[in-house]
């Protein structure tokens, strides 16, 4: 009777798990093929309507969101791209915030977790699955990596929905953009993420770890221009939309928010994947060659060799 109870209650519990699965899928297919109806109708909009400003002004604006040739900062006494100032605004807060919730929220979780210690520990569980299921053999360090990589990779990209004014050496005022949307920036991402791989091979496996890494010399690229290309589509797109007078009236909020909340979940969960993934294969135990014995084998029990 105790077994068939134990596989009713395992049925029970594959099933609940498989409906929550399912949820979970048709709810990001419907996300997915609303923001994809979306874009369809902004494109067929625009081919419709025409221009509504100046075509020298939209190359500009363009031009400027990829080089930062014109709306520069003054920090210091040195001009900088407006995305390393938002880079230093997201790494305080992120800093700030795990400062206070290592004093204040730690040293109060329960055993029953309260909605905040939830939330936590779901995150951390999150990156910490993702990691022992890509790494199995040394899954501590890059757990705590994807999760820090991940969280900026996040809010970064999520920095520019607050819309933080400054002025810029020109004079103009204009608000901070993702620090991702930035080259440097992604780039720095890209090699940190290379570099911490390339590290855990070595030391892991020496030398053979090393070659094993080098062999994906274009991983620090594709990875950087991935998060550069995904981050400046949006600010593109949203920027294209607000230059035709016709649909610059409340239709670029909601193109801003969907491409820029798209971009968070799907960005950090692409990034944290292929490191985690790379890294397991960097750290992967070399197989030993069994070596072959020349003469014969030992007899069995039975006298047959």
């Amino acid at each position: 009777m105790q077994a068939v109870h134990l596989r009713q209650t395992e049925k029970k519990g594959s099933d609940a798990a498989l409906k929550e699965k399912k949820a979970r899928s048709r709810g990001l297919t419907w996300f997915i093929t609303v923001w994809i109806a979306l874009i369809v109708c902004i494109t067929a909009a625009v081919f419709v309507v025409g221009f509504g400003g100046g075509e020298e002004d939209l190359r500009e604006a363009m031009r400027d969101g990829v080089l930062h040739e014109k709306n520069r900062i003054s920090i210091l006494g040195l001009e900088v791209n407006p995305g390393l100032v938002s880079a230093y605004i997201v790494t305080s807060v992120l800093l700030l915030a795990a400062l206070l919730i290592r004093i204040f929220a730690v040293p109060r979780f329960r055993t029953v977790p309260g909605k905040f210690q939830s939330l936590i520990e779901k995150a951390v569980d999150f990156f910490s699955d993702m990691a022992a299921g890509n790494s199995p053999h040394r899954t501590g360090f890059v757990a705590a990596y994807i999760f820090s990589a991940g969280l900026y990779v996040f809010f970064s990209t999520l920095f520019e929905l607050f819309g933080v004014q400054v002025i810029t050496t020109s004079g103009r005022s204009v608000s901070l953009p993702a620090p991702l949307a930035d080259i440097n920036g992604a780039l720095g991402m890209g090699f940190l993420s290379f570099a911490v791989i390339l590290a855990a091979g070595i030391f892991s496996n020496g030398p053979k770890g090393a070659l094993r890494v080098l062999k994906d010399f274009s991983l620090p690229i594709s990875m950087s221009f991935r998060l550069f290309g995904a981050l400046l589509s949006g600010l593109l797109v949203t920027e294209l939309v607000y230059h035709y007078a016709f649909l610059s009236f409340g239709l670029p909020v909601i193109v801003g928010v969907l491409f820029t909340l798209l971009h968070a979940v799907i960005q950090t969960y692409v990034l944290c994947t292929l490191v985690s993934i790379f890294y397991g294969e960097a750290v992967e135990p070399a197989k030993k060659k069994k070596k072959k014995t020349d003469g014969p084998s030992a007899p069995d029990e039975n006298g047959a060799e």
